[in-house]
């Protein structure tokens, strides 16, 4: 593929969309899906790290997933748990730190003790970002993050006249992250389902008919063709991006 590193994105947030139905279209489990896809998070961290696209963010469970069978829900808890174990020696070889937002409090005992080894054993790389959004939802994100900031209100270390993005910002689950550049839902997908919501306010979106379990590095360079032609203007006019874009030319 013929892309300019510059024309990378910094950040690719992804929708993991579409296990069930490649395990159905298999005559396969649900659950066998689950654990393609799992395969399929290497293969995708380990492009990006080829392609020196520093942050992955994978949506791997929502708040709205628990309505699911429980017998799929322990599956999946399940699941989790033993990625966690498995791939923390990985990241840790590859360099590349873990972080899980959500509110990792209301996950299985076994799970929260894994998440908290995993981040801890990765906590001092910087270079590679693997980020999991588990039992997450940008709303239940939004409340969290409101309840967190009145709180610094009532303790005086906020002072709501001065409140800005910028503020509110620092108490999302994210606050230490940049926003995704490029947010891909696989499986044919069209919507964000409460992901990233007010993260993904400039992102380029791209949907894919691929499910995730073959999500595979071709379809990925695929993907990335197709933002590499995105002209991404955050309210200006193509003219002025053109000419931001030759003022930074020339001064370097």
């Amino acid at each position: 593929m013929n892309l300019s590193p510059s024309k990378f994105p910094k950040h690719i947030a992804i929708i993991m969309d579409g296990n069930g139905r490649w395990a159905k279209k298999k005559g396969k489990p649900r659950i066998s899906g689950h654990r393609q896809g799992g395969q399929t998070i290497r293969e995708v961290l380990s492009v990006c790290q080829k392609l020196k696209i520093r942050y992955l963010t994978l949506y791997a469970f929502s708040v709205e997933n628990w309505n699911r069978p429980q017998s799929e829900i322990s599956a999946l808890m399940d699941l989790f748990h033993h990625f966690l174990r498995k791939e923390t020696k990985n990241l840790i070889k590859k360099e590349v730190r873990l972080r899980v937002i959500g509110r990792i409090d209301e996950l299985p005992e076994k799970v929260r003790k894994e998440v908290t080894r995993s981040l801890e054993a990765t906590a001092k790389f910087d270079k590679w970002n693997l980020t999991l959004a588990v039992n997450y939802g940008s709303r239940t994100e939004m409340v969290d993050a409101v309840k967190a900031y009145a709180e610094a209100i009532h303790r005086g270390k906020e002072n709501p006249e001065e409140c800005s993005w910028e503020t509110l910002n620092s108490y999302l689950y994210t606050f230490d992250l940049p926003d995704p550049d490029f947010i891909i839902r696989t499986s044919g997908e069209t919507r964000l389902s409460n992901f990233l919501m007010l993260q993904s306010a400039y992102a380029e979106m791209y949907f894919s008919k691929v499910y995730w379990p073959d999500f595979d590095q071709a379809a990925l360079l695929e993907a990335l063709e197709n933002y590499k032609d995105r002209e991404r203007r955050y309210g200006l006019t193509g003219e002025q991006i053109n000419e931001l874009s030759m003022t930074e030319h020339s001064v370097t």
